[in-house]
């Protein structure tokens, strides 16, 4: 049988995630082509990345891109790349707010995205899942959690009674709020289980990024938030769950690698052999444990939750507030436990706007972004 090539662009190709949709495409040259790429700053990988795959368009974020050209490729940006007509599925990679501007071009075209930025749905999801139904675009979840939901509801016909989903605990699991105090850099981006860029990392080290997943599955897969529970599963073999009327419970389990999850959303309705990807040993598995998390020593959890219920521009300023935090800490600014404290003065002092325009969310966006900075400085 003769398959068609499904043509991508991949915006965020030198991140952790980007490199790890180019490591798939490398697997399954029979299946995948690459049409376009888009980076930051990380001049020397793109380069490298450009001569291995021959994209006819290219985005990068330097001044200066006259090598690009000298390559064969056309310039152009992040948002045309998404919205090409050669590409089928647009892989939104990109790390924060940076990915919202080329996620809702790309709805708004009709592209397919295989979308591993979370923040752009968090921030926007009421606007991005509405132009998404208008315009028959398919949204195909690449974080491991959202895609082991989606895979647990294909094929079932009755709505699910509520959301599981699984946390690894992050590398802070078992540390007191003492100890919390006290984490450095280094300790907080040594994740135990997942490999993944600097600022998912922090997020996984302080539990935002579930909270952020809490939102993302609220838009995804239209639950109400207080029907998506939150459990720690230090092992991260059991990526999600998904409990239905009858009390059925279905798991989605594999091998913590993100690159399944990336095959999964570009190859999907099918499955595809990938000799690559790592099976689970089963005879060395040992055992499945699960726990409650703690909302004392990772309060950015019940801020994700918070923000999610409450709606509007609100989890806007949650994703930024916690953007510039982070970057901070990783700056040696401040602590690992200043950035909840941070986010929640900004959100104390923010005036929700309810089913807001785009454009309220990106001046939501920069005011939360200056109340951190201001904060930090000492001002109010």
């Amino acid at each position: 049988m003769n398959i068609p090539v499904k043509r991508l662009a991949v915006l965020g190709s030198t991140g952790s995630i980007g490199q790890q949709t180019l490591d798939v495409v490398r697997a399954l040259p029979e299946r995948f082509r690459v049409v376009g790429l888009s980076a930051g700053t990380n001049i020397d990988l793109l380069t490298e990345q450009i001569s291995e795959f021959k994209p006819e368009i290219v985005s990068c974020a330097m001044q200066d891109r006259t090598w690009i050209t000298g390559a064969g490729c056309e310039v152009v940006l992040p948002e045309n790349i998404a919205t090409h007509p050669d590409v089928d599925i647009a892989v939104i990679a990109t790390s924060g707010t940076a990915g919202l501007s080329p996620t809702l071009a790309a709805v708004k075209a009709g592209k397919n995205i295989a979308l591993a930025n979370k923040e752009s749905l968090v921030a926007a999801g009421e606007i991005i899942t509405g132009e998404a139904k208008r315009s028959g675009a398919r949204i195909l979840p690449v974080d491991s959690e959202h895609s082991a939901i989606w895979q647990c509801l294909n094929g079932e016909r009755q709505e699910a009674r509520r959301i599981i989903l699984t946390a690894s605990g992050g590398p802070f699991r078992d540390y007191s709020a003492a100890q919390m105090e006290e984490v450095t850099v280094e300790q907080a981006l040594k994740h135990p289980s997942w490999q993944m860029g600097r600022k998912v990392t922090i997020d996984s080290a302080t539990l935002m990024n579930k909270g952020l997943e809490v939102i993302e599955a609220h838009w995804l897969f239209n639950m109400p938030i207080d029907k998506i529970r939150v459990l720690v599963h230090p092992q991260s073999i059991i990526h999600s769950m998904v409990e239905f009327i009858d009390g059925s419970v279905k798991a989605q389990l594999s091998y913590p690698d993100m690159r399944l999850p990336i095959q999964y959303a570009l190859s999907y309705p099918d499955r595809i052999a990938n000799a690559s990807l790592p099976c689970i040993d089963w005879s060395n598995l040992r055992s499945l444990t699960f726990e409650q998390p703690d909302p004392d020593r990772f309060p950015c959890l019940r801020l994700g939750i918070e923000a999610g219920k409450e709606g509007g521009t609100c989890p806007a300023v949650l994703v930024a507030a916690d953007e510039v935090a982070v970057e901070l800490f990783l700056s040696r600014r401040i602590r690992l436990v200043d950035i909840a404290q941070l986010i929640e003065r900004v959100l104390e002092q923010h005036q929700t706007i309810a089913h807001p325009e785009i454009e309220e969310i990106m001046a939501a966006d920069a005011w939360a972004r200056d109340k951190v900075l201001k904060f930090v400085s000492g001002g109010n």
